[in-house]
Formats: structure tokens, C-alpha cells, sequence
């Protein structure tokens, strides 16, 4: 729209006098009364109300779709006359910059290189683990319990130890300042894509100051003051010292923190009796300690982080190829740990903990001393677990051997129960996660392909189809669960009774792909290349999880909208500030009529009789799906 002229005068108008003045305006970030506008100096009126006569004889095109990309607008700008644009903002935002540059930094000193420590005072700092709490905010399970930390000298740590971690976390830690500038510089540009302080690079130093000596925030200021602490601590301690204060606080999983506690806990040993081979795996599992644990994590990839280390190792000239080879072929002896979790909802617990260690790094949140309100009922959860119990018993003469089971509030996300497998202490499959591991969902796909048919109006809950023997051109035959043919009925009996045959008639009509499209849409991510998918897909050949199947039938009870599942509340620090609220993310993904459709014939009893009987019948109104897979 062109710019209006708010004077008497009359101008001849252009399009536009400025390279698109609210991407300009954007761009600057110039906020005034809680809005985003440009600012109205002398210079911006003046570009804008200016007459034909004195335009810019460059005047440059908007972009009404997002087209013109920061290169392109950057190249575009009159740069002389960006001063007189922006002028006042400009000094304003350097005012503000020296201000803190003013302040900030003796405010760093005092809080924090004033009161430094000595060495002792660093390595004895306690660890404070993570609470959670049900959503009625009873605690249920810890984790990060520290197992009676001991610290040992420098001297008491082996040689190959302490070359091992130095490989693979900082192979610069004798060269530098405490400081690596390739690290930083390598941070900040990924920060900068990502607009948020996530990056690593950091060094020995700079690990030791952010596990021991600062909050667990995510911020420039925080950078800016784990640096300064890094360059400190360089210069007031020996590299040694330093490495020492590292190996007695860094966390090696399994509520071991410190060298003396991970060769205990993993080799039933002192550090000092280490092998090359045993050193090197404890230092392959510092970037992800729970989840490379050979313990209770992955034990194959640990060992490939055994092999990781081992290979810098000999790259950087610490050992030789046939110490490699040696210590490759070791067989290492693992000590005996206890039966594992006795708690209520292993599962969702671990999966809290996956969270947040994605969301803050398992260093921070194994000392953090968080408290997390989680999204469960414990007395719902504790239901749920005897329910899956009782009904794995019933149905094990069909070789039934395990369950799981997941309920969430569909309007907001929140995960109020979730049974990962049947028994926690099966050795064989309890630890596993069912309903985040992918399963073929059998029939209980048929409602995502009849959405689509729905939303594409090929067919309507009342539209004829028929249930008789079919054959298609590549030979395959489908049969109803029952060996029945139905002749001619509506498609809300078909659905209803969970009808192969008429399934399969219709995604032929919708269309392999646009059926895949629609469950992506509902939160299924499994669903990468429908090419590899037949008609068999309305049947549940695919492999989808539990929780993005119940995502996506929450998507039918919210009238259309999809929900993020969430399994947390709150996270509070130890201090008691709250550092995250849970914050609902509904996307509209489905036409509300074609949700309720959906959900109108799932809990249609009379429909559905014919298959069910009066099994289904109860006292609420309820939307129901089965679904049987091998």
C-alpha cells in the first residue's frame, strides 16, 4: 500500500521510498508503547511524505510472501542513509551498551571471582540431583543421588585417565588460556542461526566453571561470565589442579560423580587401577552419560565411544596402534548393579529425564537440584499399571506376554499416565518403552485414512460401499477380521465395525500418499516415504508409536486442533524460581466438522454392535478403536 501523506500538500506517490519500511522497521526492532513501527524522526517522515521530484532513483520492490531474503534486503539498502534513518536509536542502543559493559563486569567480579574458592572448596561442592513430583505435587522419584562421592589427588588418577578425557574433550587443555577461541567462535555462529545459547565448545575450564560455579541458564550474560570465570580460574590454578578439580566433579552416570565414584560404580575398582581400555570408556560417556551408559543405557554404543576415544588417542601420538588393537580386544568386566527402578511409572520418569537433559545437557541437570512438576496422576497411574497387568494375564493364552497403555488430556497435551511395558523387572523387554517404540497399530489406523476420505469429500458417513470379495491388480486380496461379506452399507458401519475390506476400497480412492500426509498432519512422524506403503496401510502395516497414535485421536476429540503431548508442568530451581511453565501449542490440522465426524461414529454403540456386541457398552459416551497386530 502506498505510503499516505499526512500534510496539506499534495505529493505524486510511489509504491515505496524505503527498502520496504516494515521490514526495515522489523529489522531494527525499534518497539515503542509494546509495538513494532518504525521510528518517526525527521528522516523516516521525510522519506516518506517526500514529493516525485526528489524519490530515490532506485526504488525497490516489497516482497509480499517473504521472497526477498536478508541478503537480498541488505544489498538493497541506501547504507549512506541509514545514519539520518536510525539516528537516535542508534545512540540510544549505544548508550544502553555501555552502560553494561560498565556494569557488568565488576559486577562479575564481585559475585563471583571475589569469592572464587580455593580447590578444596570447588571439588567438595554438592550435588543436588532432581525431584519430581505428580502432578498433585507428591514426589515419586529422584535421580542423581550421588553414591557417597569420593575425591582422590592427581596423582591418584592414571596417566591413560586423564589422556583420555583430555582427547576426546580438550585436546588444547595444556595450550590454551582456559579459553579456546576456535570453540567460541564456533559457539556463537550456531547461537546466532538459532537465536538461543545452546552450543558447546567449550573447554576442560570452561566445563569445570559451568558444573561447579554458575546457574544453569542459557543466556549471553552467562557466557559472558563463564568465560570470565574460565580466564580466572586459568590463571589462579595449575592446569593440573584444574584437571583434578574436573575429574573428582564431572558426572559419569549412574549417580557416579567424580573418576573414584564412575571406576566403582562401573569396575567395582579404584581409579587408580584403570586400564587404558576402561579409561577410555568412562571418557567416551562425559557428552551423554545416561544415555551411553553400558549399564542401563546403550552398551553398544559405548563401546563404539570406547573405540572413538581410543582412536584419538592414537591420532594424537598418546598411545600406539598396537596399544589400540590391545586395548580394543580387552573384555571388560562390568560390576554387578541392582535389579534396577522399584518405583511407580519407570518409564514416564525416564522419559522426564530424557527431556530435560535434551533441554539443559545431563551435566547441568545431574547438579541442578530442579524440582519438576510432572504432568501425571500417580493415583490414575497406579490404575492404569494393574489394569495393563491384569489384562496381559488374561490374554496370555493368545501369547499375549506384554502391554502398555498411555492416557492424555486431549485438549491440552498433558500426559496424565503412561505404562511403558506390562513388568519393569522382565529382563527381557520391561526396560523397553512401548509406547514410544514404533508398532504396527493394525486397525486403529482406519479412522486416519477415513479423515482424509472425509476432508476430501469422497466419501460421507452415509455414502454406500461395498463389502464383497476384491481383488487387486497386484494380486492383493484382503478379508474381513470375521471371513463375513456385508454387501452394500453406509461407511459409518464400515467404520464402526472395523471393516476390512471397505478400508481398503477406500484408500484406494484417497490415495496411499494423501493418507500419509494426513497422519503426518496428526503428529505421526514415522511415515517417512509412502512409496514402500500398499492399500495394507489402512489395515496398519505401517509402524506408528502409542503416544503419536494418541496424539492423533486426541486431534479428533479437540475438534480438529493437535496438542503437543507434554509430560511437564513446572521447573523450579533450587533457589525456587520457576525456570519453565508448560505453555499449550494447539495447531489447527483437521476440519472441525470432519474431527467430529470422526468421533461421532467411533462412539456410535448401535453402529457398532454388529462386530462388538454390547462389550463396548458404558455408562459415558466414548469414542473407541481397536486395533489387532501380530
Amino acid at each position: 500500500m502506498s505510503p499516505r501523506c499526512t500534510s496539506g500538500t499534495s505529493y505524486a506517490r510511489k509504491k515505496i521510498l524505503v527498502p520496504n519500511v516494515k521490514q526495515f522497521a522489523s529489522h531494527l526492532k525499534i518497539r515503542e508503547d509494546g509495538k513494532r513501527r518504525i521510528y518517526d524522526g525527521w528522516a523516516a517522515q521525510k522519506a516518506i511524505t517526500a514529493p516525485q521530484t526528489n524519490l530515490p532513483k532506485k526504488i525497490i520492490k516489497t516482497s509480499r510472501h517473504g521472497e526477498g531474503d536478508i541478503k537480498r534486503f541488505i544489498q538493497n539498502i541506501e547504507w549512506k542513509n541509514l545514519w539520518h534513518f536510525g539516528k537516535k536509536p542508534l545512540v540510544i542502543t549505544l548508550i544502553v551498551l555501555t552502560i553494561i559493559l560498565a556494569v557488568i563486569p565488576p559486577i562479575t567480579y564481585l559475585t563471583f571471582v571475589w569469592d572464587l574458592g580455593s580447590k578444596e572448596s570447588i571439588i567438595t561442592k554438592k550435588s543436588a540431583g532432581i525431584l519430581l513430583l505428580d502432578r498433585n505435587n507428591q514426589p515419586f522419584f529422584s535421580f542423581y543421588e550421588a553414591r557417597g562421592k569420593k575425591n582422590i589427588s592427581f596423582d591418584m588418577i592414571p596417566q591413560y585417565t586423564k589422556q583420555a578425557v583430555i582427547a576426546t574433550e580438550d585436546k588444547d587443555f595444556y595450550k590454551h588460556p582456559g579459553l579456546s577461541a576456535r570453540g567460541i567462535i564456533r559457539a556463537l555462529l550456531v547461537d546466532i542461526t538459532k537465536e538461543e545459547i545452546s552450543q558447546g565448545g567449550s573447554t576442560i575450564t570452561q566445563q569445570l566453571v559451568k558444573n561447579t560455579l554458575l546457574s544453569q541458564d542459557r543466556n549471553l550474560l552467562r557466557k559472558y561470565q563463564e568465560a570470565v570465570l574460565a580466564l580466572e580460574v586459568d590463571r589462579r590454578f595449575s592446569k593440573d589442579d584444574i584437571l583434578e578439580m574436573y575429574l573428582n566433579t564431572v558426572y559419569f552416570g549412574e549417580g557416579s560423580f567424580g573418576i573414584e565414584n564412575a571406576a566403582e560404580t562401573y569396575f567395582d575398582k579404584p581409579a587408580m587401577k584403570l586400564t587404558l581400555a576402561e579409561s577410555a570408556l568412562l571418557a567416551g560417556l562425559l557428552p551423554a552419560p545416561s544415555a551411553y551408559s553400558p549399564i542401563s543405557g546403550d552398551k553398544e554404543m559405548a563401546l563404539r565411544r570406547q573405540k572413538l576415544v581410543l582412536e584419538q588417542m592414537k591420532k594424537l601420538g598418546i598411545i600406539t596402534q598396537d596399544q589400540q588393537l590391545l586395548a580394543e580386544q580387552e573384555k571388560l568386566q562390568f560390576a554387578p548393579q541392582e535389579t534396577g527402578l522399584n518405583v511407580t511409572a519407570p518409564h514416564f520418569a525416564l522419559m522426564v529425564k530424557d527431556e530435560l537433559i535434551k533441554k539443559y545437557g545431563e551435566q547441568k541437570v545431574a547438579r541442578s537440584g530442579y524440582v519438576i512438576q510432572t504432568t501425571i496422576d500417580l493415583k490414575l497411574q497406579k490404575s492404569a499399571e494393574k489394569i495393563v497387568k491384569d489384562q496381559v494375564g488374561r490374554l496370555a493364552q493368545n501369547n499375549v506376554g506384554n502391554g502398555a497403555a498411555i492416557v492424555m488430556n486431549p485438549r491440552t497435551g498433558e500426559i496424565l499416565t503412561l505404562v511403558g511395558s506390562n513388568d519393569w523387572q522382565d529382563e527381557k523387554q520391561g526396560k523397553i518403552n512401548m509406547v514410544l517404540s514404533p508398532r504396527q497399530p493394525g486397525s486403529s489406523f482406519k479412522p486416519i485414512v477415513y479423515a482424509k476420505a472425509f476432508d476430501q469429500r469422497i466419501v460421507t458417513p452415509a455414502t454406500i460401499i461395498e463389502d464383497k470379495p476384491v481383488t487387486f491388480p497386484d494380486g492383493y486380496k484382503p478379508k474381513n477380521y470375521d471371513g463375513k461379506y456385508h454387501g452394500n452399507i453406509p461407511v459409518r458401519f464400515a467404520l464402526a465395525n472395523s471393516l476390512n475390506i471397505p478400508a481398503v476400497l477406500v484408500l484406494e480412492r484417497v490415495g496411499v500418499r494423501n493418507a500419509a500426509d494426513m497422519a503426518n498432519r496428526l503428529g505421526i512422524t514415522t511415515i517417512k516415504d509412502p512409496s514402500i506403503y500398499g492399500l495394507s496401510m489402512v489395515l496398519g502395516s505401517v509402524e506408528v508409536p502409542l503416544i503419536e497414535l494418541t496424539g492423533a485421536y486426541g486431534a479428533f476429540a479437540n475438534g480438529g486442533n493437535k496438542v503437543t503431548p507434554s509430560s511437564i508442568l513446572t521447573v523450579t530451581d533450587k533457589r525456587g524460581n520457576i525456570i519453565y511453565k508448560y505453555q499449550q501449542q494447539t495447531n489447527r490440522v483437521l476440519d472441525p466438522a470432519v474431527a467430529y465426524l470422526i468421533t461421532d461414529i467411533l462412539s456410535d454403540n448401535k453402529a457398532r454392535a454388529d462386530t462388538f456386541g454390547s462389550a463396548l457398552t458404558i455408562s459415558r459416551t466414548a469414542a473407541v478403536k481397536t486395533g489387532t497386530t501380530d
